[in-house]
């Protein structure tokens, strides 16, 4: 889900022209161009060389700025990326307009088949982490590409759920025909702070953990991705892949896919979360077969923006006994 973004961010281009999109201090942009699809990744230069590849998978209306804090925390650990998805922070929509779990699961394949130039994940497996739609995005490519990852983190992970709370409601009614347009036209006279503010409280279990710094920078992104044209077609597209997604049942479900990840699995749940409810991490512990918990009691949807350095000792954890085994 969108949030807010981590203070000391300043705005810059690749190649040196300034845009709207920040990038926090030690961090850079690359683009990787592949057939159909164009998707921008983040990335913060490693504490030494050699360290493991991972990439980090944002969840809906996020983008790759989500997971700043988390890279930062795990940089002496891991050679981190962060991906946009296609239409998600700086990279554009798909060219073929599918937003589907299915279609993006396949982006973040095709981006790790391709490698390309730069640094950091390349061919081979890497430790995947996912956020919310992330996170079923994760457990997709985990399931079928097993050979691509090496240990997979979830946090809030969006998998079905029987009973979803209200609160998640109106996000999964996005997805509705004609639902972005109406909702559109009932919130166009709200102020992108106001839209921030809300989306801080759905996604934090403490709004108040966010400065006025990082309120302000959210502001300006969120000023930046309304004036996209594809803004709510991208936000209803995915909105509506991932309610298909839970109606999908056989081999093609998300819990018969959890099943099938072979990785050593970390799951992250926040007791204080109003889109995924902690109560699933009992039947996520059964799906994924080599799995951990970290529950905490105080973080709402996005533990890794909220408590950066718990769930970086979590990952190190993961990451020192999958290297152990």
């Amino acid at each position: 889900m969108s949030s807010t973004e981590p203070p000391g961010i300043r705005a810059v281009d690749p190649a040196g022209r300034t845009r709207a999109v920040r990038v926090a201090q030690g961090e850079e942009l690359r683009s990787v161009a592949l057939p159909g699809l164009t998707l921008t990744v983040r990335s913060r230069p490693p504490a030494a060389p050699g360290l493991p590849p991972a990439l980090f998978v944002h969840g809906l209306g996020g983008s790759s700025q989500n997971w700043t804090q988390l890279m930062g925390a795990l940089e002496d650990a891991v050679d981190g990326e962060a991906v946009d998805l296609p239409g998600f922070g700086d990279s554009p929509p798909p060219g073929d307009g599918d937003y589907s779990i299915t279609a993006h699961a396949r982006a973040v394949i095709r981006l790790l088949d391709a490698g390309g130039p730069g640094r950091g994940p390349g061919p081979g497996p890497v430790h995947l982490l996912g956020n919310s739609l992330g996170g079923a995005v994760a457990t997709r490519v985990a399931a079928v590409r097993p050979d691509l990852v090496t240990t997979l983190t979830l946090i809030s992970p969006a998998l079905p759920e029987l009973r979803a709370q209200r609160s998640a409601w109106p996000t999964a009614a996005l997805g509705l025909p004609g639902a972005a347009s109406l909702v559109q036209r009932l919130t166009r006279d709200w102020t992108p702070e106001a839209r921030v503010r809300g989306a801080t409280a759905l996604c934090y279990g403490d709004p108040g953990r966010v400065t006025d710094e990082a309120l302000l920078h959210a502001v300006e992104e969120m000023e930046r991705r309304l004036e996209l044209p594809y803004f709510w077609d991208a936000m209803a597209r995915t909105a509506r892949g991932l309610v298909d997604a839970y109606t999908l049942g056989g081999r093609h479900g998300l819990w018969r896919q959890a099943e099938r990840v072979l990785a050593p699995t970390l799951l992250v749940y926040g007791c204080r979360d109003q889109l995924v409810s902690y109560r699933m991490a009992r039947r996520a512990s059964a799906a994924f077969r080599d799995s951990r918990l970290l529950t905490l009691p105080d973080a709402g949807h996005v533990a890794m923006m909220e408590y950066p350095e718990t769930v970086a000792a979590a990952v190190r954890q993961l990451l020192d006994d999958s290297t152990r085994s």
